[in-house]
Protein backbone atom coordinates (compact mmCIF):
# COMPACT_ATOMS: atom_id res chain seq x y z
CA UNK A 1 0.00 0.00 0.00
CA UNK A 2 1.64 3.46 -0.85
CA UNK A 3 1.34 6.26 1.50
CA UNK A 4 2.29 10.02 0.64
CA UNK A 5 3.05 12.46 3.16
CA UNK A 6 3.60 16.14 2.68
CA UNK A 7 5.91 17.73 5.65
CA UNK A 8 5.73 21.54 6.16
CA UNK A 9 7.41 23.67 8.96
CA UNK A 10 7.76 26.95 10.39
CA UNK A 11 5.44 28.95 8.49
CA UNK A 12 5.94 31.78 10.56
CA UNK A 13 2.69 34.32 9.54
CA UNK A 14 3.83 37.79 11.19
CA UNK A 15 6.74 40.08 9.59
CA UNK A 16 9.03 36.91 8.22
CA UNK A 17 5.80 35.46 6.55
CA UNK A 18 6.15 35.41 2.33
CA UNK A 19 2.54 35.57 1.09
CA UNK A 20 3.79 34.54 -2.30
CA UNK A 21 5.57 31.74 -1.48
CA UNK A 22 2.68 30.91 0.69
CA UNK A 23 0.88 30.58 -2.00
CA UNK A 24 3.18 28.78 -4.22
CA UNK A 25 3.43 26.03 -1.65
CA UNK A 26 -1.14 25.89 -1.15
CA UNK A 27 -0.76 25.10 -5.30
CA UNK A 28 1.95 22.59 -5.04
CA UNK A 29 0.16 21.22 -1.79
CA UNK A 30 -3.12 20.24 -4.13
CA UNK A 31 -1.41 19.34 -6.63
CA UNK A 32 0.24 16.83 -4.54
CA UNK A 33 -2.72 15.60 -2.94
CA UNK A 34 -1.12 13.94 -0.08
CA UNK A 35 -2.38 11.19 2.28
CA UNK A 36 -1.47 13.67 4.99
CA UNK A 37 -0.22 17.03 5.41
CA UNK A 38 2.10 17.11 8.43
CA UNK A 39 2.57 20.59 9.74
CA UNK A 40 5.69 20.40 12.51
CA UNK A 41 4.89 23.96 14.59
CA UNK A 42 5.85 27.68 14.66
CA UNK A 43 2.94 28.83 12.99
CA UNK A 44 3.16 32.26 13.77
CA UNK A 45 6.01 34.29 15.13
CA UNK A 46 4.82 35.68 17.95
CA UNK A 47 1.83 33.69 19.71
CA UNK A 48 1.15 37.15 21.37
CA UNK A 49 -0.91 38.61 18.85
CA UNK A 50 -3.85 37.68 17.76
CA UNK A 51 -3.47 39.09 14.09
CA UNK A 52 -1.18 36.91 13.61
CA UNK A 53 -3.27 33.90 14.12
CA UNK A 54 -5.80 35.38 12.60
CA UNK A 55 -3.25 35.10 9.04
CA UNK A 56 -2.25 31.45 10.29
CA UNK A 57 -5.95 30.15 10.23
CA UNK A 58 -7.19 32.16 7.16
CA UNK A 59 -4.09 30.49 5.40
CA UNK A 60 -4.86 26.80 6.81
CA UNK A 61 -7.86 26.81 5.46
CA UNK A 62 -6.77 26.67 1.54
CA UNK A 63 -4.39 24.13 2.61
CA UNK A 64 -5.75 20.76 1.82
CA UNK A 65 -6.84 18.17 4.57
CA UNK A 66 -6.32 15.81 6.28
CA UNK A 67 -3.69 17.47 8.14
CA UNK A 68 -1.06 17.03 11.52
CA UNK A 69 -0.42 19.97 13.03
CA UNK A 70 1.92 20.44 16.26
CA UNK A 71 3.09 23.18 17.82
CA UNK A 72 6.65 25.16 18.42
CA UNK A 73 8.36 27.36 19.96
CA UNK A 74 7.32 30.27 18.49
CA UNK A 75 3.72 29.34 19.55
CA UNK A 76 4.36 30.12 23.11
CA UNK A 77 3.69 33.70 23.76
CA UNK A 78 7.18 35.53 25.02
CA UNK A 79 5.72 38.70 26.07
CA UNK A 80 3.46 37.82 28.76
CA UNK A 81 5.46 35.88 31.47
CA UNK A 82 2.62 34.46 33.58
CA UNK A 83 1.33 32.48 29.70
CA UNK A 84 4.74 31.98 28.75
CA UNK A 85 5.26 29.54 32.30
CA UNK A 86 1.76 28.48 33.29
CA UNK A 87 0.04 28.43 30.66
CA UNK A 88 2.03 28.30 27.31
CA UNK A 89 0.16 26.56 24.66
CA UNK A 90 -3.55 27.92 25.38
CA UNK A 91 -3.58 30.55 22.65
CA UNK A 92 -2.53 27.89 20.12
CA UNK A 93 -5.28 25.56 21.73
CA UNK A 94 -7.34 27.94 21.23
CA UNK A 95 -7.28 29.21 17.08
CA UNK A 96 -5.29 25.43 15.93
CA UNK A 97 -6.56 22.07 18.61
CA UNK A 98 -6.65 21.34 21.55
CA UNK A 99 -5.02 18.08 20.76
CA UNK A 100 -1.33 18.03 21.44
CA UNK A 101 -1.08 14.30 20.63
CA UNK A 102 -2.57 14.43 16.94
CA UNK A 103 -3.21 11.12 15.67
CA UNK A 104 -3.37 9.85 11.84
CA UNK A 105 -4.10 6.29 11.10
CA UNK A 106 -4.24 4.55 7.67
CA UNK A 107 -3.35 0.68 6.99
CA UNK A 108 0.12 -0.13 7.68
CA UNK A 109 0.49 3.52 8.54
CA UNK A 110 0.58 5.60 11.89
CA UNK A 111 1.61 9.13 12.36
CA UNK A 112 1.67 10.55 16.53
CA UNK A 113 2.18 13.75 16.73
CA UNK A 114 3.88 15.30 20.19
CA UNK A 115 4.96 18.07 21.85
CA UNK A 116 8.28 19.76 22.49
CA UNK A 117 8.06 23.24 23.27
CA UNK A 118 7.33 24.81 26.26
CA UNK A 119 7.79 27.97 28.70
CA UNK A 120 10.83 27.74 30.36
CA UNK A 121 13.68 28.93 27.44
CA UNK A 122 12.80 30.80 24.47
CA UNK A 123 14.22 28.62 22.10
CA UNK A 124 14.53 25.31 23.30
CA UNK A 125 12.74 22.30 23.68
CA UNK A 126 12.03 19.74 26.06
CA UNK A 127 9.95 16.47 25.59
CA UNK A 128 8.52 15.59 29.07
CA UNK A 129 8.53 12.02 30.76
CA UNK A 130 4.11 12.20 30.76
CA UNK A 131 4.75 13.31 26.87
CA UNK A 132 7.28 10.57 26.13
CA UNK A 133 4.98 8.10 27.69
CA UNK A 134 1.87 8.79 25.74
CA UNK A 135 3.64 8.65 22.88
CA UNK A 136 5.58 5.42 23.75
CA UNK A 137 1.97 4.15 24.62
CA UNK A 138 0.35 5.26 21.69
CA UNK A 139 2.75 3.45 19.20
CA UNK A 140 2.28 0.59 20.96
CA UNK A 141 -1.34 0.04 19.97
CA UNK A 142 0.09 -0.85 15.86
CA UNK A 143 2.25 -3.94 15.47
CA UNK A 144 5.83 -4.30 14.25
CA UNK A 145 4.80 -4.41 10.77
CA UNK A 146 2.90 -1.03 10.55
CA UNK A 147 4.92 2.34 9.54
CA UNK A 148 5.37 4.19 12.39
CA UNK A 149 6.03 8.33 12.34
CA UNK A 150 6.52 10.67 15.05
CA UNK A 151 6.22 14.41 14.78
CA UNK A 152 7.98 17.20 17.06
CA UNK A 153 9.11 20.39 16.14
CA UNK A 154 12.61 20.07 17.65
CA UNK A 155 15.34 17.92 16.26
CA UNK A 156 17.35 15.38 18.50
CA UNK A 157 20.31 15.98 16.29
CA UNK A 158 22.25 18.91 15.20
CA UNK A 159 22.82 18.77 11.05
CA UNK A 160 25.42 20.05 9.70
CA UNK A 161 26.38 23.96 10.37
CA UNK A 162 23.87 24.11 13.19
CA UNK A 163 25.91 23.37 15.86
CA UNK A 164 24.64 26.19 18.02
CA UNK A 165 21.46 25.88 17.54
CA UNK A 166 19.23 23.84 19.95
CA UNK A 167 17.75 20.52 20.18
CA UNK A 168 15.64 18.77 22.68
CA UNK A 169 17.01 18.91 26.00
CA UNK A 170 16.81 15.29 27.03
CA UNK A 171 17.80 14.34 22.99
CA UNK A 172 18.77 10.99 24.18
CA UNK A 173 15.67 9.79 25.93
CA UNK A 174 13.49 10.61 23.22
CA UNK A 175 16.01 8.81 20.77
CA UNK A 176 15.44 5.89 22.84
CA UNK A 177 11.93 5.97 23.48
CA UNK A 178 11.86 6.09 19.49
CA UNK A 179 13.49 3.38 19.00
CA UNK A 180 11.99 1.47 21.92
CA UNK A 181 8.54 1.80 19.88
CA UNK A 182 10.17 1.11 16.50
CA UNK A 183 9.29 4.28 14.87
CA UNK A 184 10.85 4.87 11.59
CA UNK A 185 10.76 8.37 10.69
CA UNK A 186 10.71 11.41 12.74
CA UNK A 187 9.94 14.78 11.56
CA UNK A 188 10.37 17.77 12.54
CA UNK A 189 11.81 21.55 12.27
CA UNK A 190 12.97 24.69 14.02
CA UNK A 191 16.05 25.17 12.76
CA UNK A 192 15.04 26.46 9.03
CA UNK A 193 17.66 23.79 7.42
CA UNK A 194 16.47 21.30 5.45
CA UNK A 195 18.05 17.93 6.45
CA UNK A 196 18.02 14.05 6.50
CA UNK A 197 19.63 11.84 8.61
CA UNK A 198 19.52 9.02 11.26
CA UNK A 199 19.55 8.68 15.00
CA UNK A 200 22.24 5.94 14.42
CA UNK A 201 24.18 8.97 13.57
CA UNK A 202 24.44 10.38 17.28
CA UNK A 203 23.66 6.48 18.99
CA UNK A 204 25.10 3.87 16.52
CA UNK A 205 24.72 1.34 19.54
CA UNK A 206 20.90 1.43 18.96
CA UNK A 207 19.23 -1.17 17.92
CA UNK A 208 17.28 -0.27 14.96
CA UNK A 209 17.53 3.94 14.76
CA UNK A 210 15.03 6.43 13.30
CA UNK A 211 15.57 8.27 9.97
CA UNK A 212 15.14 12.40 10.87
CA UNK A 213 13.41 14.43 8.42
CA UNK A 214 13.64 17.80 8.81
CA UNK A 215 12.09 20.62 6.88
CA UNK A 216 13.43 23.99 6.65
CA UNK A 217 11.20 27.23 6.62
CA UNK A 218 8.42 26.66 4.21
CA UNK A 219 7.19 30.08 3.87
CA UNK A 220 9.02 32.34 6.05
CA UNK A 221 12.14 34.83 5.21
CA UNK A 222 14.14 33.63 8.07
CA UNK A 223 15.42 31.17 5.94
CA UNK A 224 19.72 30.23 7.54
CA UNK A 225 22.98 28.59 6.57
CA UNK A 226 23.68 29.61 2.70
CA UNK A 227 20.28 28.80 1.39
CA UNK A 228 18.86 32.32 1.49
CA UNK A 229 16.13 32.22 -0.22
CA UNK A 230 15.26 28.70 -0.42
CA UNK A 231 12.08 27.77 1.51
CA UNK A 232 11.69 24.32 1.67
CA UNK A 233 9.32 21.19 2.27
CA UNK A 234 9.71 17.32 2.08
CA UNK A 235 7.34 14.45 0.28
CA UNK A 236 7.71 11.22 1.93
CA UNK A 237 6.59 8.45 0.10
CA UNK A 238 5.80 4.64 1.69
CA UNK A 239 5.27 1.86 -0.85
CA UNK A 240 6.64 -1.89 -1.25
CA UNK A 241 9.30 -2.02 1.36
CA UNK A 242 10.74 1.34 0.59
CA UNK A 243 10.77 5.11 1.96
CA UNK A 244 11.62 8.03 -0.20
CA UNK A 245 11.97 11.16 1.29
CA UNK A 246 12.32 14.05 -1.53
CA UNK A 247 13.71 17.52 -0.32
CA UNK A 248 11.94 20.37 -2.27
CA UNK A 249 13.52 23.96 -2.55
CA UNK A 250 11.68 27.03 -3.35
CA UNK A 251 14.24 29.18 -6.46
CA UNK A 252 13.41 32.83 -6.66
CA UNK A 253 14.20 32.43 -10.62
CA UNK A 254 11.43 30.09 -11.35
CA UNK A 255 9.16 30.73 -8.49
CA UNK A 256 8.63 26.98 -7.59
CA UNK A 257 9.58 24.69 -5.17
CA UNK A 258 12.38 22.16 -7.00
CA UNK A 259 13.40 18.57 -5.84
CA UNK A 260 16.41 19.10 -5.20
CA UNK A 261 17.11 15.54 -3.25
CA UNK A 262 16.30 12.30 -3.17
CA UNK A 263 16.74 9.51 -0.16
CA UNK A 264 15.70 6.23 0.06
CA UNK A 265 15.97 3.66 2.86
CA UNK A 266 14.41 0.36 3.45
CA UNK A 267 11.44 -0.36 5.59
CA UNK A 268 11.96 -2.01 8.28
CA UNK A 269 8.76 -2.58 9.47
CA UNK A 270 7.72 -4.36 5.88
CA UNK A 271 10.78 -6.58 7.28
CA UNK A 272 13.04 -5.04 4.45
CA UNK A 273 15.64 -4.94 6.83
CA UNK A 274 16.81 -6.36 10.00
Amino acid sequence: MRHTLMHISDLHAGSPFNPRVADQLAREAHDLHPDLLVISGDLVQRADFPAQWATITEYLRILPEPRLIIPGNHDVPLFNPLARLFRPLDVYRRYITPDLNPVFERPGLAVVGGNSAHGLTVDGGYVSRAQRETMERTFARWPDGVCKVAVLHHGVVRPPGCERRSIIRNADDVIRMLDRSGVELLLCGHHHVAYVGTTRDVRPDLQHGTIIVQSGTSTSRRVRHGEHGRNSYNVITIEDGVIRIRQHLYHEDTRRYVASAEHVFPQRSAHVAT
